[in-house]
Parts: structure tokens; sequence; C-alpha cells
């Protein structure tokens, strides 16, 4: 019973949490700049950065490249099995007066897979270029909030998909250590 009143508590304060957000998505400006910005988080943005890497920065930024790809594939299947497992359904599911406001891709909403692989991509590119800090932190919140705002996620599911991607991008950088453009400049 002690464990549970507080549960409760933060469930509701989640809930009040989703509903403020997803009411900005109810202005078409905001609905549509942030269901942009959750199609790019689907994948294009992220491969778009593989290839610009790929091509402006020859074998180091394949093997970046590379690295990010497969570190990816990784949080696919850890995101697959704990979505699978888990079954929380997505707050506009749950809740009335939090609205869809973009298409999800699945049922179900734990982890944010969106927000996942978007923090494990930057962070993965950060530690060998890290001159793409801004750019990149600036998008991983906007996709982040995104999730939020369109009704699809609650702030918990993004805050575990966040630690998951940090979580696999640092191991794969433990694994294979980056050694940033800077670096090998001097």
């Amino acid at each position: 019973m002690r464990i549970i009143r507080p549960l409760a508590r933060f469930d509701r304060m989640e809930v009040a949490v989703c509903r403020f957000f997803n009411q900005q998505a109810q202005r078409r400006p905001v609905r549509h700049s942030f269901a942009l910005v959750s199609r790019l988080g689907d994948g294009l943005f992220w491969y778009a950065l593989m290839g610009t890497l790929m091509l402006f920065e020859g074998l180091q930024g394949s093997v970046v490249a590379l690295q990010m790809g497969t570190t990816a594939l990784v949080g696919v299947v850890v995101y697959k099995v704990l979505k699978g497992t888990l079954v929380r359904e997505r707050p506009f599911i749950s809740h009335g007066g939090i609205r869809c406001a973009a298409a999800p891709l699945d049922r179900y909403s734990f982890p944010s897979g969106h927000t996942l692989q978007a923090v494990l991509f930057s962070t993965v590119a950060m530690a060998w270029f890290p001159a793409l800090a801004v750019p990149l932190l600036g998008f991983v919140m906007l996709v982040a909030l995104s999730r939020v705002v369109l009704g699809l996620h609650y702030p918990s599911d993004v805050l575990v998909g966040a630690l998951i991607g940090y979580g696999l991008a640092r191991l794969s950088l433990w694994l294979y250590p980056a050694t940033p453009a800077i670096q090998l400049l001097n």
C-alpha cells in the first residue's frame, strides 16, 4: 500500500504533464512542426547524418557511421523486447483529453524508441565529432519533446528511452573508443 500511493500520484502527475504538452499540439503550426521533427527522428535525419559523415569525413566518417548503425541495431532489439514485454498503452489510448497528433509506428509506448535512437546516435557522433554537439543536442531535445507533445509517449517513456540510448552508446564507445577529429589534427 505504501508503494502504490506514490506510484498513483506519479501516474496522475505524468498524465497531467502529457495533457499540458499535448494541448500545445492543438495549434496547427505547433502540431506540424513537431510532427516534422518526429518524422525526421524516424531515421531520416540519422541516415542523412551517417551518409554525410561517410561522404565528407572519409574513413573516419565511415567508421563512425558503422558504429552508429551497429549500435542502433542493438537499440532496436532492446526496444522491441521491452515494448513487447511491458505493453504500456500510449497516452492517447489510455487517457481522455490526450489526442494523437501523429501516426504512431506501433501500439505501445514504453520506452520511446525515437528518443532512444536520437540519444544513441548523437552520443556516438558527438564523441567522434564534438563540434556537432550544439545542433545534435537541440535536435535530440526536439525529438524527445515531440513524442510527448504529439500524445505518443509519457515523459517517463522518453526519459527511459534516453537512458537506454545513452547507455548503449557509452557501451559502444567503451568497446570501440572514439578518436575525435580535433585530436587527429594535433
